[in-house]
């Protein structure tokens, strides 16, 4: 390196305007700072180091592509193909190591990480190569992304080709530097593609056009004479070539000349053959530099044009997949449009869409001749097994538990993972090791912070999953739903001799009797006119109105209604009625012959209201759950070791140091009840909801695959025979009710009082318009004849109206058709 920059110093001692190259990212960091010193613009088609950047380095051009794109581009592919560790082999320079940075970037974004680096020398031999790859081959992740130098890249492969890194399970994804060296060679070599089969790698996306394709054919003529073949660098060097001649051509136009002047601060040195003294600052460079980013025209690799970054706009890569003797192109991928089948030269006429549901790519063909993606990682070849967290548990031990067998534990969550890891299509070494003294049941959330910090390599047990362990660690698939419920002391609810009355609520009583009375009102009024059993003295129809309300309770009314709006509300009344006491019987029935059991504590609300002590079994997330979220202080908590104490505390009793009730998860609570012949019971609804899972460290793949096989024990039914084995069916009947829970309100029942109500006032519209309308017919002479016929000194007189309402039907009828008939008769006098 030290010699070509004293060669690009000797070369600027000739007064230069402009510098296209050099290839080299090293070389350009170096001539970045001369130029900037100079201002003599400097143009590269081969550095794609992305901390080359116009902030820094201002006179510095680059008219190839970043590999900021590129290593977005990859991070892309790893996602799309659902992996999420990387090891990254590349070489230790400026280049190598700042693409990886940016590809580490990248990754992150995507919930990807690269999970090791391996770097090697710029000349590092065959066997240092070795050595490297036999050592990451020894780790879990099977993805490797390349990015090196030319000269160098493909010892990569025929090393990993001597050590079986090429063969199924494998995958190899390499940056441009691959397909570059592959189209610059004059011939194909058999060997040499026979390494590299089942790779994937990114190249320039060069768009065709009958430029590129006239100016390939006219090299390839040229190629006879010993020249190579033409690489994606080469078009992008002949257009730098043109962006340099179409700038100076409208430098000159307007009105730019080539002057140079002295910088005082550089002398010669003795015994230097670079003289200083003759190296000058170009006058117009600035000028210059602006014309080259100014200059929009289209070269052979496609539209030349820079943003205001000074990087060229659409940045796009073809997505390669080696096999055979040669490549074909999968898809491409732009920052524009992320992975695509379709050329990034259609996709600028369309709304941009980089969202990850959008990629697509063809079928690839992957190391051993496979076309089913590869997992992307196994267990790592170093002999050690997975190490397994396991609580040791005091209570509860029917879910996990020591034991003396070849596993050293046992239980129902042992048997769960045991079942799931046997399904892997691939072999899981591990090995169980106890967390806790064994005196009392250990803290999950310490457990859990042993798999973060690398103590375990999993967690295995019953393990609730909650929200602030998901944020540190990976779970599976719930394997067992969990939430937390509440157990308490009850105690028979006995008869009362007023229990008729506990079916129906006060306002239903209260609005059920007064429709009765209503509806035999409304009956009595619509009946009255014209049916004989509705009239009478005064004191006689009141006592009808209520013993024909009444009666209809029982349907044994003996008054008949001839009316047919009478019969029409009757009706509708007695359906009514006949539901309201089905219901009452059904409730009572349920009053007297169901074992009511009560407590004093009804749920949750009421337990966060008591001052009550409150029992939480030792580990149990409960604790912090009911002190962070319920606001319940911790002097109301009592740790509870196991079901012995459970049934002491909860015997005990408030009052005499016990609790009023435990708050645990509906698992444990099964097993408690089960063992104690249901002597306690849970009140109240669950109030969590949450699962039991295992826990792996982040982005492990192993909890992604043994979440597959969990669903697969749940089809399968496996899940529910290891359930069975080891945790009974038997479960207590939830007898424990509130009397409140069997009451019938008004709520049930006010749609058949809104309809018999509606009949009602329906019927009574209709009667009293008919009555109206009579009422009009009938004169004032005639009432006041038939008030005079029926007052007497023992019957006070009565308004015309009302005594027209009291009259009957039919005598209504007579007088209005005797009025018609004088009527009639004075019309035809003469």
């Amino acid at each position: 390196m030290g010699v070509l920059t004293c060669v690009a110093l000797q070369l600027m001692e000739k007064d230069v305007v402009a510098i296209i190259g050099p290839q080299s990212s090293g070389i350009a960091h170096v001539m970045s700072h001369v130029v900037n010193e100079f201002h003599i613009p400097l143009l590269s088609f081969g550095s794609t180091d992305p901390t080359l950047s116009a902030l820094q380095f201002p006179y510095f051009l680059r008219t190839t592509q970043s590999d900021y794109y590129q290593m977005y581009a990859i991070a892309d592919l790893v996602d799309f193909y659902g992996w999420r560790e990387v090891i990254a082999i590349f070489v230790d320079d400026d280049y190598g190591r700042n693409g990886i940075s940016v590809l580490g970037d990248a990754l992150a974004k995507k919930r990807a990480k690269i999970s090791y680096k391996a770097a090697f020398t710029p000349l590092a031999t065959k066997n240092e190569i070795s050595d490297l790859l036999a050592g990451v081959n020894l780790m879990e992740s099977r993805v490797f992304i390349v990015h090196v130098n030319p000269d160098s890249g493909l010892h990569i492969f025929s090393v990993a080709k001597v050590l079986g890194m090429l063969n199924n399970g494998y995958v190899w994804i390499a940056t441009d530097w691959l397909p570059s060296v592959l189209d610059s060679s004059e011939t194909v070599d058999p060997d040499q593609m026979n390494q590299l089969q089942g790779v994937v790698a990114l190249r320039h996306h060069i768009p065709d056009s009958d430029r590129k394709k006239s100016f390939t054919s006219r090299w390839n003529k040229l190629k006879n004479k010993g020249i190579s073949g033409l690489n994606s660098y080469a078009f992008y060097a002949y257009d730098s070539v043109s962006l340099v001649a179409h700038a100076l051509d409208v430098f000159f136009k307007e009105g730019g000349n080539i002057s140079f002047s002295s910088d005082p601060k550089l002398h010669d040195t003795n015994g230097s053959k670079l003289h200083f003294s003759t190296l000058h600052t170009f006058d117009g460079g600035q000028k210059l530099l602006q014309t080259l980013i100014a200059t929009n025209f289209t070269g052979l690799s496609g539209q030349i044009q820079f943003d205001l970054e000074k990087n060229l706009i659409h940045p796009a890569y073809d997505v390669l997949n080696i096999g055979g003797t040669g490549f074909r192109r999968i898809g491409y991928w732009s920052n524009y449009s992320g992975l695509s089948v379709i050329t990034p030269e259609i996709l600028y006429t369309r709304p941009p869409n980089t969202s990850s549901s959008s990629h697509h790519l063809y079928s690839v063909i992957w190391p051993g001749e496979i076309t089913a993606k590869p997992r992307g990682w196994v267990f790592p070849n170093n002999g050690k097994p997975l190490r397994i967290g396991v609580p040791n548990r005091v209570s509860f031990k029917d879910f996990v538990a020591r034991d003396k067998g070849p596993l050293g534990v046992r239980g129902y969550c042992i048997d769960i993972f045991e079942a799931a890891v046997s399904l892997l299509p691939y072999a899981v070494p591990h090995t169980y090791m106890l967390y806790g003294n064994g005196l009392r049941n250990p803290s999950y959330d310490d457990l859990v912070s042993q798999v973060v910090e690398n103590k375990f390599d999993a967690a295995v047990g019953d393990i609730t999953i909650v929200t602030n362990r998901t944020r540190v660690v990976d779970f599976t698939q719930p394997f067992m739903e969990s939430g937390l419920v509440i157990v308490a002391t009850v105690k028979e609810t006995k008869s009362s001799p007023w229990a008729f009355l506990k079916p129906f609520t006060v306002q239903m009583w209260c609005v059920t009797g007064a429709f009765f009375l209503f509806v035999g009102a409304v009956v009595w009024i619509l009946e009255h006119r014209i049916n004989p059993e509705f009239r009478g003295p005064p004191s006689q129809q009141l006592i009808t109105i209520f013993w024909f309300s009444f009666s209809t309770m029982f349907f044994s009314h003996r008054e008949n209604t001839v009316s047919t709006l009478g019969r029409l509300v009757l009706i509708i009344w007695l359906f009514v009625v006949l539901i309201i006491n089905s219901s009452y019987t059904a409730s009572l029935t349920s009053i007297l012959t169901v074992q009511q059991l009560t407590s004093r504590i009804e749920g949750i609300d009421s337990l966060i209201a008591s001052n009550d002590k409150i029992g939480v079994q030792d580990g149990s997330f409960a604790w912090n759950y009911l002190i962070e979220e319920l606001n319940i202080p911790a002097s109301r908590l009592v740790h509870l070791k196991d079901q012995e104490e459970y049934a002491d505390a909860l015997r005990l009793g408030p009052k005499d140091g016990g609790v009023a009730a435990i708050v645990d998860e509906l698992p444990y609570v099964q097993v408690f009840l089960t063992k104690l012949n249901c002597a306690f019971r849970i009140v109240g609804q669950e109030f969590t909801k949450s699962g039991w899972g295992f826990a792996f460290q982040r982005d492990s793949p192993l909890a992604v695959d043994l979440s597959t096989a969990i669903l697969q024990l749940s089809e399968n039914g496996e899940l529910q025979r290891i359930h069975d084995k080891w945790l009974s069916s038997q479960e207590c009947a939830s007898q424990l009710t509130q009397v409140d829970e069997n009451r019938l309100s008004l709520a049930s029942f006010w749609g058949l009082f809104l309809i018999s109500g509606i009949a009602c006032f329906v019927a009574l519209a209709v009667f009293f318009f008919r009555t109206f309308c009579q009422y009009r017919r009938y004169s004032p002479e005639e009432r006041e004849e038939e008030e005079d016929e029926i007052d007497s000194p023992r019957r006070p007189p009565r308004p015309g109206c009302l005594v027209f309402i009291d009259k009957k039907e039919e005598d209504i009828k007579e007088i209005l058709k005797r009025k018609d008939s004088k009527q009639r008769a004075s019309n035809s006098t003469p």
